[in-house]
C-alpha cells in the first residue's frame, strides 16, 4: 500500500454551511468550493442557500438557524447594515463567519479614493441575460407557491389558479425568460395574503380552466397517488366551487383571466407577454 493511500481515509464529518447573498450566491458558492476541494476526504458539505436577502427580519431568522445548526456563515452582501448585524451577531453568538465582499471593497476604497456603488449583483452585469435568468429562476423558486407573501410586491407576474393549473411549470417558463414570478395556489378555505391586495393589477394573472378539465387532471393525480376513487380533490361540484371562487378574486383584483385549458405552457407564457409585458 502507498504511503498517499495509508494516509488517506473517508472521514464522515461534514462541513454546514450557509450561503446568505443579496443576489444569487453564485461568487460565495465558487468560493466555498474551491475551499471544499481542499479536504477531499470530508464528507459532503450540506450547503444551504438564502438568495435576495434585502432586509434585517429575514437576516435574523437566517443568522439564528445558522447558530442552532452550528453553521458557518458565507455572506456576500453589499448593504452596509446588513452586514454590521451579521457581524454582530457573529461576535456576541460565537456564531462562524466570512463576509467575502466588504473587506476588499474596503480595500480598494482606501486605495482609489472611490466610492464604490454598493449595488447588489452588479458583477453580473457583465452578462445580464444569462445572470438575469438565473435570477429569476432562484425568485421563481423561492417565492412558488406562495411560500413567502414578500415576494408578491417583488415580483414582475404574480400567478393565481386552484390546484392543477400549471402555476408552477409556468412560472419556472416565465422565469427562463429572465421574469422574476410568484405564485399562489387558490383554496376557498385560506385567507389570502394581505401583499396579494398591493399588487398592481397589471402584475396579476388568474389561470383558469374548466371544471371537466380540471377534473380530469386531477383524476389522473389521484390515480398516481394510489387512490382510484372520487375524493374532494376531483369532485366535479368542489372543482366548480373553486372555479367559482377564484373567477370572483379576478374580478376584484383587476386580473388578467387566461384558460390554460388545452393549451402548452408555451401557448400562455406568450398570451401573457402579449397582453401584459
Amino acid at each position: 500500500m502507498s504511503l498517499l493511500k495509508a494516509n488517506f481515509h473517508y472521514n464522515n464529518k461534514a462541513s454546514r454551511i450557509f450561503v446568505i447573498s443579496d443576489s444569487v450566491g453564485e461568487t460565495a458558492n465558487r468560493l466555498i468550493q474551491a475551499a471544499l476541494a481542499q479536504y477531499p476526504n470530508l464528507a459532503p458539505a450540506e450547503i444551504k442557500n438564502f438568495p435576495f436577502i434585502d432586509n434585517e427580519s429575514d437576516l435574523k431568522g437566517i443568522l439564528q438557524d445558522a447558530l442552532t445548526e452550528n453553521a458557518i456563515v458565507a455572506s456576500t452582501l453589499v448593504n452596509p447594515q446588513l452586514n454590521r448585524i451579521i457581524e454582530e451577531f457573529a461576535t456576541t453568538k460565537h456564531l462562524r463567519h466570512i463576509d467575502f465582499l466588504s473587506q476588499m471593497i474596503k480595500l480598494i476604497q482606501d486605495q482609489t479614493g472611490v466610492e464604490p456603488i454598493l449595488r447588489s449583483g452588479a458583477l453580473h452585469a457583465l452578462d445580464e441575460g444569462y445572470f438575469d435568468r438565473v435570477a429569476a429562476i432562484e425568485f421563481a423558486v423561492k417565492y412558488d407557491d406562495g411560500k413567502n407573501p414578500k415576494g408578491f410586491l417583488k415580483s414582475d407576474l404574480v400567478l393565481l389558479g386552484i390546484s392543477r393549473t400549471s402555476k408552477t411549470p409556468l412560472s419556472m417558463y416565465l422565469a427562463n425568460k429572465s421574469y422574476k414570478v410568484s405564485n399562489l395556489p387558490l383554496i376557498p378555505e385560506v385567507n389570502l395574503p394581505q401583499e396579494i391586495y398591493q399588487v398592481p393589477a397589471g402584475k396579476i394573472v388568474g389561470l383558469t380552466a374548466s371544471p371537466n378539465y380540471i377534473m380530469k387532471i386531477r383524476a389522473e393525480r389521484v390515480k398516481l397517488m394510489g387512490v382510484n376513487s372520487t375524493t374532494t380533490y376531483n369532485d366535479l361540484e368542489r372543482i366548480r366551487a373553486e372555479l367559482s371562487y377564484a373567477e370572483e378574486l379576478y374580478a376584484r383584483l383587476g386580473a388578467l383571466v387566461v384558460s390554460v385549458e388545452n393549451k402548452s405552457i408555451e401557448e400562455v407564457a406568450q398570451i401573457i407577454e402579449q397582453q401584459l409585458i
